[in-house]
């Protein structure tokens, strides 16, 4: 699904319009992504947490030339999905597993 499948989806469910959607959903990842960069985190429950993680320095290989590079630090965005949401993937994907075993059959 991209964001203009999930802006008709929304509403859809919300009985609004696609403009009042996509400015909803414009508005939460702005909301989202000035709260990251204040370092603190986003927790919608049943659903995850958004939050930022520390990447330590590292040493790479540049694939072309094969020379060592140090890679710095920096902080990277993330994505903690809650319990709900873990199960409710899980029971999808037990589904799709099943119809598939049965179509096997046939």
């Amino acid at each position: 699904m991209n964001k203009t499948e999930l802006v008709a989806v929304i509403a859809e469910a919300a009985g609004i319009t696609k403009t009042q959607a996509n400015d909803a959903l414009n508005a939460f990842f702005d909301a989202v992504n000035e709260t990251l960069k204040e370092g603190e985190k986003v927790t919608l429950i049943g659903f995850g947490t958004f939050e930022t993680r520390e990447r330590s320095e590292r040493v790479g290989q540049n694939p072309q030339t094969h020379e060592k590079i140090t890679i710095p630090a920096t902080t990277i965005p993330a994505f903690k999905p809650s319990k709900n949401l873990k199960d409710a993937v899980k029971e999808g994907s037990d589904a799709r597993k099943k119809s598939a075993k049965k179509a096997k059959k046939k």
